[in-house]
């Protein structure tokens, strides 16, 4: 092993972005052996290998023992997708997790005991924080609350969901509930998000939101009379049409940013690749379209996420020409291992080197996480060597932007240790 494969192995890495399922949800109603192998990302490329809608629904499908059969109507659909980045990840959890060389029926099986076996209390931060060698876990769990979690408080650390209002969605009912401020206009509307944030931002890591899924990334500044026209509509319960629901919530987004630069929140944005099947839309995703947000708030911190796949110039551009933006490489090494690492040598090249973030998995269960974590260590090896072998890079040179990109950047730019103080207090 090289002094640069022994360092990137051993040092901590801080993982920017995961949706991870809490430890009641782990404990209580954990992954059987073919859910902790395949994760779910590792369906869509079984369902781009023509495996059934019916086997995927079975395969996943915990409540029947025949873990054989289950696996059985995916196997064709499996061999054909082995060897892509989830492909990869799914048989690093099968051997180093489960002990299983080959994946197959009788395999997975035998190791159905092990897989049951992870389900008690501390298991999931033990794979996590051990394995994994995370420092710590920035989570989206789609919710504005960030209470801390019992089960590792300052392990895991939580976004400030925006999501919903950032597609131009309502939900006044739980605006009240949480800030007792009744929405009957924007000045009360402006009024609830204040007090949101006043009360859950301390304890949060930054703000996120992955609106592409919904809507184009395209953002323009829009005129407070036009969106309270469409808030009303909302709140009338009237018909609203996709021009007036993209008012409002191109001004939703535009006032998270403000309250998160007022709380020194970075503002995390999904670009790119979906997740799933059958419903992107390439047109909706570039990160390009976000520029007019980008110049409107110079001061915000913006993470670009997922490198933008397929348009990684663009994230690249974007990070070497706006201060305030940093490429954030979470999913991208599951998407596409191999342009990743090419990715890391780009932005070597072009763009300052505290903009880039290595690694998060963007899963919902600890298996995968940890092979995704593994899988950013070897591409980011790759990638560095290959930087060494050309020349460019002396080996001291590669490790020094080695534990930058994996957590000298991050630390930077959010604020780990007010998070972690906040909590305490909390």
């Amino acid at each position: 092993m090289t002094d640069l494969e022994n360092h990137i192995q051993s040092t901590a890495l801080i993982d920017t972005h995961e949706h991870m399922n809490k430890e009641p949800a782990f404990v209580d109603d954990g992954p059987d052996i073919l859910q902790s192998v395949f994760d779910h990302y590792t369906a869509n490329d079984l369902v781009s290998a023509d495996a059934s809608a019916a086997a995927i629904k079975a395969l996943y499908d915990k409540s029947n023992p025949d873990i054989r059969a289950r696996f059985e109507g995916v196997r064709t659909a499996w061999e054909r997708s082995q060897f892509t980045g989830y492909g990869e990840g799914a048989r690093w959890v099968a051997r180093h997790l489960f002990g299983i060389d080959e994946i197959g029926g009788a395999a997975l099986e035998t190791a159905a005991p092990l897989a049951k076996a992870m389900h008690k209390p501390g298991e999931r931060l033990r794979l996590l924080r051990d394995v994994a060698k995370l420092d710590h876990m920035q989570v989206d769990d789609f919710q504005f609350a960030t209470l801390p979690d019992p089960s590792g408080p300052e392990f895991f650390l939580y976004d400030v969901s925006w999501w919903g209002w950032a597609c131009g969605k309502l939900t006044p009912q739980d605006i009240e509930s949480e800030t007792g401020i009744e929405v009957i206009d924007l000045t009360s509307l402006r009024r609830s998000f204040e007090a949101n944030f006043a009360k859950h931002a301390p304890l949060a890591i930054a703000l996120k939101t992955q609106h592409a899924y919904q809507r184009t990334l395209l953002w323009r500044k829009r005129d407070d009379a036009d969106a309270e026209r469409a808030l009303l509509k909302l709140l009338r319960k009237e018909d609203i049409s996709d021009a007036e629901r993209l008012c409002f919530g191109d001004w939703c987004l535009a006032r998270g940013v403000e309250l998160a630069t007022e709380h020194t929140l970075p503002v995390k944005i999904h670009t790119g690749y979906y997740a799933g099947n059958n419903h992107m839309r390439m047109d909706r995703i570039r990160a390009g379209q976000l520029c007019d947000l980008l110049l409107e708030y110079p001061q915000a911190r913006f993470v670009l996420m997922h490198t933008a796949y397929p348009y990684g110039d663009e994230i690249v551009a974007l990070a070497k020409h706006f201060p305030n933006v940093y490429a954030d490489m979470c999913w991208a090494w599951s998407i596409d291992p191999f342009g990743s690492a090419t990715f890391v040598r780009q932005m070597i090249h072009t763009a300052p080197s505290h903009k880039l973030f290595l690694f998060g998995g963007d899963s919902f269960w600890p298996h995968a996480a940890v092979a995704y974590a593994w899988q950013a260590r070897r591409g980011l090896t790759r990638a560095l060597q290959a930087e060494i072998d050309a020349g460019d890079l002396s080996e001291a040179q590669a490790m020094r932007l080695a534990t930058q990109f994996m957590s000298g950047n991050q630390r930077d730019c959010f604020d780990i240790d007010g998070a972690r103080a906040a909590i305490r207090r909390a």
